[in-house]
């Protein structure tokens, strides 16, 4: 007896689900979701050429990290010579070396903030991660070292 309460209950639930939504008034979004959805349709251009110039652009890119990290590298490189070639004031050495390693980490952590708020901040695999990561802070603190040491703005 039970059951078919239930299944009168559901069958007239049902009819009155079905009556409210054909008697529903004019929704002006839903139009306006359908005209989105056929522009973007009509608008969408799968053709040959577009798929030549997306390999043209992938081609030319994919070595760029590893590019740009090579040469923070070899930035970092010539400004730690630049530097040390030189032996550094020995008047509170280990503090300056402290104080100007956690300057370069605060400056290059902004650095990666800003990638990553620009959506510029990803990465194929974690090598590539890494190594732009790591040469991207040595070199920012060769660059804290150098303008700190050598430049004469401190001293």
């Amino acid at each position: 007896m039970k059951k078919n309460n239930i299944k009168t209950f559901l069958f007239t639930e049902g009819f009155l689900f079905l009556s409210k939504t054909q008697t529903m008034n004019f929704d002006f979004l839903d139009v306006f979701g359908v005209v989105i959805d056929v522009v973007e349709l009509l608008g969408s251009n799968s053709s040959d050429s577009n798929y030549n110039e997306k390999s043209k652009i992938e081609k030319k890119t994919k070595y760029l990290t590893e590019k740009v990290s090579s040469l923070f590298l070899f930035i970092s490189a010539v400004l730690l010579f630049a530097v040390f070639k030189d032996p550094l004031p020995s008047e509170n050495y280990v503090q300056t070396l402290i104080i100007t390693l956690l300057i370069g980490l605060a400056i290059s952590f902004l650095l990666f903030f800003i990638l990553y708020i620009l959506e510029k901040y990803y990465f194929k695999n974690v090598f590539q991660w890494l190594f732009f990561s790591f040469s991207a802070i040595v070199m920012i603190i060769s660059a804290v070292l150098f303008i700190y040491f050598d430049s004469g703005i401190f001293i």
